[in-house]
């Protein structure tokens, strides 16, 4: 019989857990025990249901192009409930110079692929403009080392499209800023991009060209579940042995024994044949700080942001005022303390009655930080000030939600991949330890999925 312990109750170790399960009941002599240090499962999944809305407190969605999240989804027999974003009203507005500003047509994340809706909006000077005219002759080049994602744009385009787009779009991801994002571990796709094409225009092109042929239409860009996302967990761990899942079960070591592990949480401890440590990567060096120092250095070398969501709720009144499209993004040139804010009943169907608004906030980094302090009624007031300054929104909310995470967003810095080098190196030295979880390569559900099942799958091996 081989054990294995998985530590870290989110959705990176249940989907470890779902993996063994799966293999103890197609016959494979292994079983499992999962410790979390909360009293609840599912770590940053969690959803409410308010006055009719469904109300996220963690991520909302995931990026509809990586498959893991939605086939976990299906292997758990809950693929009916996966639900696409509404791409037919997808508009996204930018704030600038105090005024919301649409993002053009052709405007594949940062890079534009239709001239003349780029060339006639109000988001770019023309300076930046032409630019991207430029930018479309750039021949091939291969850059010898990292970079940051800010420093990557600004060869491109500017610094203008740093500010207004590349920023403000992976603070909605990430958590961060452009400038301390390391280009080849967040937008791999762009630097291959370049050193293949040079011009990230052309290459976006022929990439689209290529799609074009290949399908009829495209995917919904996100995909979320029609109950929320918790949905995921939830369904997760009703597939779970319950007698192998212990919440308030904080593990404060684990030490390599005779040819195995002994795991220690308070009082208790266990022997195990491997283990996968599913925690945030600080989390993760201090529970081996005592195996591997240099490992230990490593993992904590990762840095994390905290973020804080406020849901509100809203009249049918409020409703028909907001313009279309998914919401804005905030740059943070424009000296506002909100980063982002989602319109949820436009952005997802199943989200919000008819009669509703609903509303999502986003405060992450350092803007998170300068507000972390405050009570949530001081949190709800900052956002409704700004709600007014940038829509004119006067009205008082039907509900006011909000959620704190504290370093929950991994950072991937400029050099992130020679580190994880390092870290697997490190590992390796380790017989019978795997890592799992947002802070190696991908933060979203799905590439957490993906990570905790490849631990599971790499543990079972004999």
């Amino acid at each position: 019989m081989t054990r294995v312990a998985i530590i870290g109750g989110g959705i990176s170790g249940l989907a470890a857990a779902f993996e063994l399960e799966q293999r103890h009941r197609a016959g494979a002599d292994i079983e499992y025990v999962l410790y979390e240090s909360s009293p609840r499962l599912g770590g940053v999944l969690r959803t409410e249901h308010v006055d009719g809305c469904v109300v996220e407190a963690g991520p909302d969605s995931f990026v509809s192009e990586k498959p893991w999240a939605a086939d976990l989804a299906r292997t758990l027999g809950i693929g009916d409930q996966l639900i696409g974003s509404n791409d037919a009203d997808r508009k996204t507005y930018i704030l600038t110079r105090g005024r919301l500003v649409e993002m053009p047509d052709g405007l594949m994340f940062l890079v534009p692929t239709k001239i003349l809706p780029t060339g006639f909006s109000p988001l770019f000077s023309w300076k930046t403009k032409l630019r991207m005219m430029q930018e479309l002759y750039h021949p091939p080049r291969s850059v010898g080392h990292d970079e940051s994602v800010a420093a990557f744009v600004e060869r491109h385009y500017g610094i203008e499209m740093v500010d207004r787009l590349a920023d403000p779009l992976l603070s909605g991801v990430y958590g961060g800023e452009a400038a301390n994002l390391s280009v080849r571990a967040v937008l791999p796709r762009f630097a291959e991009m370049e050193s293949t094409h040079g011009s990230l225009g052309r290459a976006m092109l022929a990439a689209r060209k290529k799609m074009k042929s290949m399908r009829k239409s495209a995917p919904p860009l996100f995909t979320s579940l029609r109950n929320g996302m918790q949905s995921l967990a939830e369904s997760t761990v009703r597939q779970l042995t319950p007698e192998c899942l212990l919440v308030n079960a904080t593990v404060q070591a684990i030490q390599p024994q005779a040819g195995g592990w002994t795991v220690s949480a308070g009082l208790q401890s266990d022997q195990f044949d491997r283990v996968i440590v599913a925690l945030p990567a600080r989390s993760s060096a201090e529970i081996l700080e005592s195996n591997c120092r240099e490992l230990a250095a490593e993992l904590a070398a990762i840095q994390y942001s905290s973020s804080i969501t406020v849901g509100l709720g809203y009249d049918r009144e409020v409703r028909q005022s907001l313009p279309p499209g998914f919401g804005f993004l905030v740059p943070r040139s424009e000296g506002k303390r909100l980063l982002a804010a989602t319109f949820v009943h436009n952005k997802f169907p199943h989200r919000a009655p008819e009669d509703r608004a609903l509303l999502r906030c986003f405060f992450a980094g350092s803007n998170a930080e300068n507000v972390w302090s405050l009570s949530d009624e001081e949190i709800v007031g900052i956002v409704r000030n700004e709600l007014h300054q940038v829509l004119g929104l006067e009205a008082d909310p039907l509900f006011a939600r909000v959620y704190k995470w504290q370093s929950a967003m991994a950072q991937y810095g400029v050099g992130h991949l020679e580190r994880l080098e390092r870290i697997e190196r490190l590992r390796q030295q380790l017989p019978g330890l795997a890592l799992a979880g947002n802070g190696y390569r991908g933060i979203g559900v799905p590439d957490c999925v993906r990570s905790g099942r490849d631990a599971a799958k790499e543990m079972s091996k004999s």
